[in-house]
């Protein structure tokens, strides 16, 4: 399936194909070359205004929920943030009470914790994408119930589809948990690639920034994953084909 074929899919548009020519029935001459490159300039047009439109209708969809009764306490909903070609998919829990005013994941002294640590890793917050497995934030800053992620984890899968991402990084226990559906302690979960989703995407786990705040001497552990994710981020970009559009 193509990335144009995929996000239509994932905006719930059926895709509709012309049959194939009758065997033995002549086919068209190919366009000019100056005609094929003019051909090629307006797809690629028409990708991102379909890419952009996708997006687009999936933060209004979110932003109109109301799957699960976090609806009534929220201030905004928390779709998620950056480069929508990101190769690296961070994901955390939920958002916090900062999260909750601004409508954007991780902007508190934890956001600020995880900028750095993005920096060390080689890629700053500006070329990954973020977002969080709710996308409402849970009253006190509770951990999520299980009929919360429930309702909530088709919006991520349909994140994920669309990005396309050759790596997540999962911060915490609760996304780490909810993610790989288990009850695996994190400390058990770090150091190894998981797999995620119907396309088995890569999935390493480390400590969320918030635990570091509270448990600084935990940094060294979370140096290790990142040196972690940049030596494997590495090794998928050299094998990995090259995007279209």
């Amino acid at each position: 399936m193509s990335r144009r074929e995929q996000y239509l899919q994932a905006l719930g548009v059926d895709i509709w194909r012309s049959r194939a020519a009758p065997v033995g029935v002549a086919a068209v001459d190919a366009a000019p070359a100056s005609d094929a490159n003019e051909s090629s300039e307006s797809v690629d047009a028409a990708d991102a205004s379909e890419v952009a439109l996708v997006w687009q209708r999936l933060r209004a969809e979110v932003a109109s929920c109301m799957r699960c009764e976090l609806c009534r306490t929220r201030t905004h909903t928390v779709f998620g943030v950056g480069d929508t070609r990101a190769q690296l998919l961070v994901i955390g829990e939920a958002p916090g009470a900062d999260e909750d005013r601004q409508g954007e994941p991780f902007v508190g002294r934890a956001g600020q914790l995880l900028n750095s640590m993005l920096r060390a890793a080689g890629s700053p917050r500006e070329s990954v994408y973020i977002a969080n497995v709710l996308k409402c934030r849970p009253p006190g800053n509770r951990d999520p119930r299980p009929d919360e992620v429930a309702s909530c984890l088709p919006y991520l899968h349909r994140q994920v589809q669309l990005l396309q991402p050759l790596l997540i990084l999962a911060v915490g226990r609760i996304a780490a948990q909810n993610l790989l559906a288990t009850d695996t302690p994190i400390g058990r979960l770090r150091g190894q690639v998981h797999r995620f989703g119907i396309n088995d995407l890569p999935l390493i786990v480390t400590y969320h920034p918030a635990y570091l705040l509270r448990s600084p001497s935990e940094k060294r552990k979370v140096w290790v994953d990142l040196k972690f994710v940049r030596t494997e981020l590495a090794r998928l970009r050299s094998s990995a084909p090259l995007r279209a559009g």
